[in-house]
Order: structure tokens, then sequence, then C-alpha cells
């Protein structure tokens, strides 16, 4: 890595529109290129300039499924990179101007996914109960203790598989509305996935933000204690 090759990445993030379709990114899925365009209010043909750049400088990643370009972030590095920067956002941001904005902006502090984990409002109070319980170790930094992996387990999620993938197993996360850690890594992706799966949260709309239902509820007060 030289001081050049640095440059040429944050580049690619120094545009406004290439920084939107990423944030758009983050929810976990992939989109395309008109989906994408729409969301950051940009003709088609401009959408395709960026993510052509993004794909090229490695941030990205496509696959064609007939006629449609599907695109994604690259990998979890690349979605956690994109998290802490956004965490080093100042904490007076400029403010909405539309109520749709305002709506969004709620909804995503409320509860969102940040790639394939949990964050927001929701995913720090989700944290923050597995510390006070015990599942999480909460002294520098983030481990899974035993009585964790039971619960875990409990869950019907196969935590040795977990500690042997590549990617990291615990880590931390800064959440970028919260100011606070929330769980990320392995362990975090899989807490995220269950609670899709079990219908605990369900996704609003074609943002990234995610509610909790009924079910999700009562299932975290009888889980975590939380009300």
């Amino acid at each position: 890595m030289t001081a050049p090759d640095l440059a040429r990445l944050a580049a690619l993030l120094a545009d406004g529109t290439r920084a939107s379709f990423c944030l758009s990114l983050l929810d976990g899925r992939a989109w395309t290129a008109g989906e994408l365009a729409r969301s950051a209010g940009v003709a088609a043909s401009t959408a395709t300039e960026h993510l052509n750049q993004l794909i090229t400088g490695g941030l990205l990643v496509e696959h064609r499924q007939g006629r449609h370009r599907y695109v994604r972030l690259a990998d979890t590095r690349t979605a956690e990179l994109i998290e802490t920067m956004a965490a080093h956002i100042p904490s007076s941001p400029t403010p909405v101007k539309t109520l749709k904005a305002a709506t969004v902006a709620d909804a995503l502090a409320s509860g969102r996914t940040c790639y394939d984990h949990l964050a927001g409002r929701l995913g720090v109070r989700v944290t923050t109960a597995m510390v006070d319980r015990g599942l999480l170790g909460g002294e520098g930094g983030f481990s899974l203790t035993d009585p964790g992996a039971r619960w875990l387990t409990g869950l019907g999620i196969d935590v040795e598989s977990l500690r042997q993938a590549r990617r990291p197993f615990v880590r931390e996360c800064v959440d970028w509305t919260e100011r606070r850690p929330h769980l990320a890594g392995g362990v975090g992706a899989a807490v995220c996935g269950h609670f899709f799966d079990a219908g605990w949260i369900t996704r609003t709309g074609t943002h990234r933000a995610v509610k909790l239902t009924a079910p999700g509820r009562q299932a975290l007060r009888e889980e975590l204690g939380i009300t």
C-alpha cells in the first residue's frame, strides 16, 4: 500500500453519488443499476459511469441475470470500511429538508442492517442487553462468553462453524447514529440472520431500515429482557 493507492481509494468515495450508492448497498442486498440511480436521484447513464468506477476500484462486484445488472458491496471488509467512515461524520449532520428524508432518517436511526448485522438503536440495545446478561464480554472489545455460546446454540446457531470461518468471530462496530458500539463479525451476522428467519424483524421498504414485529418484541423481552 502506497500513498497514491490510498488516495485512489479515498477518491472513490469522494463523490456524493458514489457514496450514496455504497450507503444504500449496506443493506447487504444486490441492487440493479436502475434502483441505485433512482435512490440517488441521478440518470441511468450517470449511475453506470459511477458504478463502473466502484467496480474497477474493487469496492463493488457485479453479476448479470438476463438483461439486469446487479451490484453489491465486494465483501464484509468493504461494508466495515464504509460504516467506520460514517461513524467519523460530525454529530451535527446536514439537516434534512423534506418529510420523506426525515422519515427515512428516523427509520434508519431506529433500526437498520449494517451489511449483515444489526445497527441503529435496535442493534445497540440488543448488544447492550447481551453484555448486561453476560452473553458478551465487554472489557477491551467484545468477546463471546460460554453462556453466550450456549444461548446462540439454543437459537439454533452453529457457533463452532462461526469460529472456524475466515471473517472475525466477534467484532465491535461503532454505530454512526448512536455513537456507541454494536455487535458485528460472524456472531453479529448470525444473530441478525436469526432475527430475520424467526420473523422478529422485517425490512421497511427499499431502504435498509428494519422494525421489530410483534413476535420480535415478545422474543426480545423473553430472551434479553428488552422492553
